[in-house]
């Protein structure tokens, strides 16, 4: 085909699409579900409704190839893990029981099973769960979800592709069953999947499906020979099968490196590739594989991770490229439009000239279809849509929101000994034992205490104008005299104030800022039922006044006991935010440390002795390429450092991490230079203790006993097991006793037991000691 009659034929489409609905009908029906007020029968009626919903919008938007199988009750990876038959033993009968509770076993645990473990996506804030295997797993096909959503969507009329996760992504991305001897690696397990993955793809053709997706974006990370060779077996059995569907692998997140010849080689018709952001290098790396002469290529020219107009021009210019290097150019998003919010038209407290700034999933349709419509018909066709998107991306560079020369000023000024701490660890934990005089294994929180809809119901009432603010803060100081005296009696020997001021962690402050853009319904998935909203970082970070000092100061007013200031690092911040694209990362998150700096500073003057600084995102933002991560790793603990640096050694710092592999970053941890850290360990028995140890971390940890994402209680005696094995890592003067994460999410009742059962396995093994 030549480049016009490649252009000619280009059609717009996406990889996925949010699955919440419009005011997150999804996570209403699913929660209720779990409390007993839904049936399965309604809850299934609600899915097949927002299904149904989507496609019908992205037709009617002129998306030529809607996707299926993108959706999910809880989790895609989790899904893929049903519809390929490898259900860990322990939860099998639950499965076989009903497949419904089961799913969800699987995903949130019951009192008596413990849940899969949950991980970032990638270098996403999206958590999936982890898949367990072993030698002896057995896979098995299911795809009964996968044909049924092919077979709505086409009885809507509508062309449908359905989007699955790659065989190879998925034994990449699992891991050891519990049991199974150290160094299995479950890619060996590739020979015995295919032929499931084989019956599966046989199943959806069978139904109707012209194009099936295999997802692969672990393909853009580094990957050895033997991965590369595992690809090309893979793709070349399942490529040479005759009763099968035409074949798009498609890859997302980076650019594709040296799996790209591998699939181009591949006897697969179709690749789907991001040309965003660092994957713009899939381009050039294209032309220099000869490109993809026979094969179908949809390109990601449209971010589907950030919220930011697209350059129409320019991604014109890249199609434009493109053609001649493929049989066919067709247009999407970078990735699924999943990572971002729905529709900007929901959003009336942002001024419309700044909102036309933004590009929630519906307008990055809308910008998917245009550039398609361009690259098919000619630029001519779209000349309207380009000048509209000129002034856009004019009236946003020009803008004053975007720079402000005080805070310019101030980061220029910034040298290395403002983000070191004055004295060295060792003088530092001397004068901090001294003042704080904590028993071994201290116990404490992580931060939050559960959000109870009294709460949700002071914050609405105040936005609604029910309530005063004096009405609402007295709401906020009752549920802290609550927590606080709740601690005391439970025996907790460092406390929180509980955060019910805050709705979320990072947008609470982001409100506070000069420079962030805060929104009312720009809910993206995190994980399960949990939505967050992203706030939006537009110009440069400052702080007008204090924004915890006042609640801190109360809960310490309360008690004898030391209290944590709890605030949000730098790095969470912005990966917890849809970040601007007009500057380095490293200089955004140098602006946010300074404006942070200034809490810490002032949370110290106020008599608080512990400030805790959480960094749950210092990995799940670590580049995909080992190229990129030392240039990341650099700016990224320096801003922590450059947060912390100024206070007296007897303040100690905190830090906190969660549900990501920390194996790769123990040295940036260590660079922190934070006294204490805590970390997820319930759900990988402890597995970051263990490389802590390995690492020689010399300050104190908390890696957690109890697993806060699921509803079941932990016994003292499962609490105090994680101790010993905590303890078998970490010296026990350094080491701390503490729930993974913070406890907003859970109810007061099981939050009550839980922690006053890790109280007793503290205490317990204290006095072995």
């Amino acid at each position: 085909m030549t480049a016009k009659s490649a252009a000619a034929a280009a059609r717009a489409t996406v990889y996925g699409y949010p699955r919440q609905g419009p005011t997150r009908e999804l996570k209403k029906a699913t929660e209720g579900y779990w409390k007993g007020r839904v049936t399965a029968d309604a809850l299934r009626a609600t899915a097949a409704e927002l299904r149904r919903s989507t496609w019908r919008q992205l037709a009617e938007a002129g998306i030529h190839e809607v996707p299926t199988g993108d959706f999910s009750y809880y989790d895609h990876v989790l899904d893929t893990t049903v519809m390929v038959g490898a259900v860990p033993e322990r939860h099998r009968a639950a499965v076989d029981a009903d497949a419904l509770d089961g799913y969800f076993a699987m995903a949130r645990g019951t009192q008596d099973i413990a849940p899969l473990e949950m991980t970032k996506w990638f270098d996403t804030n999206y958590h999936y769960l982890v898949t367990e295997l072993g030698p002896d797993t057995v896979f098995a096909a299911n795809s009964a979800k996968q044909v049924g959503e092919l077979r709505e969507a086409l009885a809507l009329g509508v062309a449908a592709r359905p989007v699955l996760v790659g065989p190879v992504t998925y034994l990449l991305l699992a891991k050891s069953a519990p049991g199974v001897p150290a160094g299995f690696d479950p890619l060996t397990l590739l020979d015995r999947l295919l032929p499931v993955y084989a019956e599966i793809l046989a199943d959806l053709r069978a139904a109707g499906a012209e194009w099936v997706q295999l997802d692969e974006p672990a393909l853009v990370q580094d990957r050895t020979p033997a991965e590369l060779a595992a690809v090309a077996r893979a793709y070349r059995e399942l490529g040479a099968r005759t009763d099968r569907p035409k074949l798009l692998v498609a890859s997302y997140f980076d650019r594709l490196g040296e799996a790209l010849p591998v699939l181009a080689k591949a006897p697969v018709e179709g690749l789907a590739l991001d040309f965003t952001g660092a994957a713009a290098a899939n381009l050039d790396a294209l032309a220099a594989v000869g490109g993809l002469p026979g094969k179908r290529l949809i390109a990601g020219v449209v971010n589907g991770r950030n919220i930011w107009v697209n350059d129409l021009t320019a991604s014109l210019t890249t199609l434009g490229t493109l053609l001649g290097l493929a049989d066919r150019v067709d247009v999407a998003a970078s990735c699924s439009l999943l990572h971002v919010p729905l529709d900007t038209a929901a959003e009336r407290d942002i001024a419309p000239q700044i909102l036309r700034w933004l590009a929630f999933a519906k307008q990055k349709t809308a910008e998917i279809v245009t550039l398609a419509r361009g690259l098919a018909q000619g630029p001519d066709t779209i000349a309207a849509e380009l000048a509209a998107n000129r002034a856009d991306l004019a009236s946003r560079a020009s803008s004053p929101i975007t720079r402000d020369p005080a805070v310019r000023a101030r980061c220029a000024a910034v040298t290395p000994a403002d983000a070191r701490r004055r004295q060295p660890y060792a003088e530092r934990s001397a004068a901090q034992r001294a003042y704080l005089r904590l028993p071994l294994l201290p116990t404490t929180t992580i931060g939050s205490f559960p959000q109870t809809g009294e709460l949700r119901a002071a914050r609405a009432d105040l936005r609604a104008g029910r309530i005063d603010t004096a009405g609402y803060e007295e709401r906020v100081r009752a549920e802290i005299r609550e927590v606080v005296a709740f601690q005391e009696k439970a025996g907790l020997d460092v406390l929180v104030h509980g955060e019910p001021e805050r709705d979320d962690m990072v947008q609470y402050f982001a409100e506070q800022l000069t420079g962030y853009l805060a929104t009312r319904h720009g809910w993206v998935q995190s994980y399960g039922t949990r939505y967050v909203r992203p706030p939006v970082l537009a110009g440069d970070i400052s702080r007008p006044g204090p924004m915890t000092v006042r609640w801190t100061s109360y809960a310490l007013s309360l008690t004898d006991r030391p209290v944590k200031g709890m605030l949000t690092g730098p790095v969470t911040m912005l990966a917890w935010s849809f970040v601007r694209d007009d500057q380095p990362l490293g200089d955004t998150a140098r602006q946010v440390a300074l404006a942070l700096r200034d809490e810490v500073n002032d949370l110290e003057t106020a008599g608080t002795s512990v400030i805790q600084v959480d960094e749950p995102a210092l990995r799940e933002t670590l580049p995909l390429r080992a190229a990129d991560r030392a240039g990341y790793l650099a700016w990224a603990t320096e801003a922590f450092r450059l947060t912390t640096g100024g206070v007296r050694p007897e303040t100690q710092i905190h830090t906190h991490m969660c549900y990501a592999e920390f194996g790769d970053i123990v040295r940036a941890i260590d660079d922190l230079d934070a006294d204490v850290i805590s970390l997820e360990a319930a759900r990988s028995h402890m597995q970051v203790a263990r490389e802590l140890a390995a690492h020689g971390y010399p300050r104190e940890a908390g890696p957690g006993v109890y697993d806060i994402h699921s509803p079941r209680v932990p016994s003292p005696a499962e609490a105090a097991g994680l101790v010993r094995t905590g303890l078998r890592a970490i010296p026990a003067e350094r080491l701390w006793v503490n729930p993974d994460c913070g406890l907003k999410t859970r109810g007061w009742p099981e939050v009550r037991a839980s922690l006053e059962n890790l109280v007793a396995a503290a205490r317990s093994v204290r006095a072995e000691l």
